[in-house]
């Protein structure tokens, strides 16, 4: 069970890590703007994950909290980002939670 838990979670973090080498890109989405980014199983996240009727397979997995698209774009037009600028592996929890989340620069 450790080792299926561990090879979801590595799965999880290849999947959501920016492709190409260009600075902003993410191959699963927009670039997300987080509030904060914290592990599932955190005091902070675990509860709001229940409540959103989520269940992940790794408590490690880094779970970005309030989250917006960023335009990458039009970053340098005031579209930016004072928190967490991140990468994540599911963003379909309407802003308020993305799973899968590893840090991008812009």
């Amino acid at each position: 069970a450790a080792t299926f838990t561990t090879l979801s979670a590595l799965a999880i973090l290849a999947v959501a890590t920016p492709q190409g080498g260009s600075a902003g890109s993410c191959a699963t989405g927009p670039v997300q703007c987080c509030q904060s980014v914290q592990a599932a199983g955190s005091a902070a996240v675990a509860p709001i994950l229940a409540s959103l009727g989520v269940v992940v397979q790794d408590l490690n997995i880094p779970v970005g909290l309030t989250c917006t698209a960023i335009d990458v774009i039009g970053v340098g037009s005031g579209n930016s980002c004072s928190a967490n600028t991140v990468c994540c592996d599911n963003n379909n929890l309407g802003g308020i939670a993305a799973i899968g989340c590893v840090p991008v620069s812009l």
